[in-house]
Parts: C-alpha cells; structure tokens; sequence
C-alpha cells in the first residue's frame, strides 16, 4: 500500500512538472515573438522591458491582495535588510539578463537569438559548480554539451550575424548563469518564505525596475537620436493586455519548474516570423491580432531549464 501511495504521488508530481514546462513554452514563445515584433516599429526596448515590470509587480501585488483575502492569511513580506541583501543581487541579475536579451532584437534575428541564448546552459552549469549547487560529473557535463551543441546546430543555418546584437545576447548568457543559480538559492531559502512564485515575482519586480534605469536613462533618453520620443513611448500602451498577461503568467511555471534545471534548452524555431505589412504594427498590434500573429508561431523549446 506504501509503495503504490509513493509511486501515484511520483507519477503526480511528473505530470505537474510536466503540465507546467508546457503552460511556460507556450507563453514564453509568445514573448520572444512579440518582443522582436515589437522592436521592429519600437525601438525602446529598456523602456518596454521597464513596463513589463511595471505590469508584473502589479499584477502580483493584485493577486497576493486577492489570496490574502480569501485565505485570511498575510503574504510574507521581507524585511529590508533581507531583501537588499538577499534578492537585490538576484533582481540586478534578472533584470540585466532579461534587458540586454530584449536589447539585442534590435540588431539580430530570433533564430541567432536563440542560437546564442543555447550558451546559457553552460554559464548555469560552471556557477552551480562554483556556487556548490551540482557535483561535477561526466554525464552532467556530457548533456550540457549535447544540449547547447544541438542548439546551436538546430538554427546554425538560418542567422544574420550583427556583431553588436551577438555581444549582448551573449552577455545576457553570462549573466543568466549568475540569475538562474541565485534564484535556484533564493528559492531553496525556508527561511524567507518565497516559495511561492507571486511572492517572488513581487519582491523582484522593484529591484529589477531600478537596476534598468540607469541603462535606460543614459541609453534611450540621453543618447537616443529619436526626433520624438515621446511619440514613440505612446505606441508602447497600443498592445493588447493579453501579452502583457502572458509576461505575468509565464513566470510563475517558469519558477515552479525549478529555476536552475530549466535554463538549458532553449531551442528555436528555422526563422522568425516576420509583422504583417501594415502600415503602423505599433498601434495595431492588439487583442484583435493575436490570433494572426499566433498562427504563424512554429513549436520549439525556450528555456526548459530555465532553465
């Protein structure tokens, strides 16, 4: 009786994780499209990737507010000290990652994108070594190298090298190395109760909304050559909400999925879909549009680690 009780508990569990890898492959593959669409007619991606934050940290502090309610029991809410010292590297860290990621579509095309992102397994695997998180063995190495190498193979043929848009897809590598094994810490903490994906996601939010400001400030508003920003900035409100509810809903199978694991397979598709020839995307690329754009998406692999 013990032994079929452990085995159904096993079976449930792998089912779960399973359920939540797909639910975070399918939005997340809406992301990366929608972010290359966007940065076609938008080129402020700090400023957009600003807004995403934004959008998230609201959502969560609505549906903390939501549970708090319904259960009659207080969400956890760290102390300053804690969260200076424990999340801010882990913000600073996502934050960068996820900035300089949506950065380089300005210059390179999703299949390079992906391409290089397919290194981030091996950044992960050398700071989990160094932060003590995984023993170094033979076959771990051995299926970082097949995974990276087959991603790298899948999309080899299909790129447009930039060299600028290269250099920051692969400095989002290095450091989504550092985010994903300080989060994998971050979350392994009973001590701080952030188990619960909303509960991360609203401490991260602030931290990482600031640690993009600098780059955003000397970037897109002291050094852009846009005649006028602020015409530009209006076309970033224009996109339906359902993509934006899809950046709040992707995150909490991404963490329920165990943070380090799922980095690794990142896998792409031959060629990025390319925006329907109207006249402004920026302004019509709404609820209405979602089903054309999702048509053309073709089924692959992001971030099943993810990490």
């Amino acid at each position: 009786m013990g032994r079929w009780a452990l085995d159904v508990a096993f079976v449930w569990k792998a089912v779960l994780t399973l359920g939540l890898v797909l639910l975070y492959y399918c939005f997340s593959i809406g992301i990366t499209f929608y972010n290359k669409w966007l940065t076609k007619s938008f080129h402020f991606p700090l400023f957009m990737t600003m807004l995403h934050l934004a959008v998230i940290f609201l959502f969560s502090a609505l549906s903390r507010a939501l549970v708090q309610c319904s259960s009659h029991r207080a969400r956890v809410v760290l102390s300053w000290t804690d969260y200076l010292r424990r999340v801010a590297p882990t913000a600073l860290a996502t934050a960068l990652d996820v900035g300089l990621s949506n950065w380089s579509f300005l210059y390179i095309t999703v299949s390079l994108y992906t391409m290089t992102k397919s290194s981030a397994v091996l950044f992960i695997l050398i700071f989990s070594l160094i932060f003590k998180l995984e023993e170094l063995r033979a076959a771990l190495v051995l299926v970082v190298l097949l995974i990276a190498g087959g991603l790298f193979m899948f999309t080899y043929k299909s790129t447009q090298f930039n060299m600028e848009g290269f250099a920051l897809v692969l400095g989002a590598s290095f450091i989504g190395g550092i985010r994903w094994t300080l989060t994998q810490m971050l979350l392994q903490k009973a001590e701080l109760g952030l188990q619960n994906p909303i509960d991360t996601m609203f401490h991260l939010q602030p931290l990482m909304f600031l640690g993009l400001f600098p780059l955003f400030a000397i970037f897109e508003v002291l050094l852009s050559p846009a005649p006028d920003k602020m015409s530009y900035i209006g076309r970033l409100f224009a996109p339906g909400g359902s993509l934006l509810l899809c950046i709040f809903l992707v995150l909490p199978s991404k963490f329920h999925s165990q943070p380090p694991a799922p980095a690794g397979c990142r896998a792409a598709p031959e060629g990025s879909r390319e925006p329907l020839p109207w006249r402004d995307p920026g302004l019509w690329f709404g609820l209405l549009r979602v089903p054309l754009g999702f048509q053309n998406l073709q089924p692959h692999s992001l971030h099943c680690r993810h990490f």
